[in-house]
């Protein structure tokens, strides 16, 4: 029983670091990268559908991503998507394909982009501390039901406690490492 609440609690908080570093991606850093983009919602057909479903998207030079449409007749839906999104980009298409030109970033957004690191990295401790609730609520049910003994419940929920630490760092470390990523030149 304990080990199932533990398990489930390991399990969620993973999924929670997983999200966190998805979340990053889509965070330029001064450099092209498809993660930037690949994840933006197009309105297609009046139904919101990953860029990555409608297009390839490829780095040909550093600072330039090339998107190419697997039909030229999406281009305009594509371009008004990446306009409207927080990127900050501007697409620049030529009837058969996107270009986004991405520009060395200032010291100013440098650290803008910073704070939006720390943001995202404080739900994700958020979100390990809510699991971390869950597991120990789950273990007290359990001992309240007789399951488990009083004395299993507290190196339960010290097991808990630890893993919620270890994640924490995790997404500690993953945010400095953004960060580092960010504000290298």
């Amino acid at each position: 029983m304990i080990e199932d609440v533990l398990s489930d609690a390991d399990d969620r908080m993973e999924k929670a670091i997983e999200a966190l570093q998805q979340d990053l991606k889509t965070i330029r850093t001064g450099r092209a990268s498809p993660a930037l983009v690949e994840r933006l919602m197009v309105d297609y057909y009046n139904m919101p559908t990953p860029l990555q479903q409608l297009a390839t998207i490829s780095v040909p030079e550093a600072q330039v991503l090339l998107i190419r449409p697997y039909s030229a007749s999406d281009i305009g839906a594509i371009s008004k998507a990446i306009a409207k999104s927080d990127i900050g980009l501007t697409p620049n298409n030529d009837g058969q394909q996107i270009r986004l030109v991405i520009p060395s970033l200032t010291e100013e957004r440098r650290r803008d982009l910073t704070k939006q690191v720390a943001k995202r990295a404080e739900e994700a401790r958020v979100a390990v501390r809510n699991i971390r609730r869950d597991a120990i609520h789950d273990l007290r049910e359990l001992e309240k039901e007789s399951i488990i003994s009083e004395d299993d419940l507290h190196r339960a929920q010290d097991r808990v406690q630890e893993k919620t630490n270890d994640f924490i760092k995790r997404v500690d470390e993953i945010a400095r490492e953004k960060d580092e990523e960010i504000m290298t030149i």
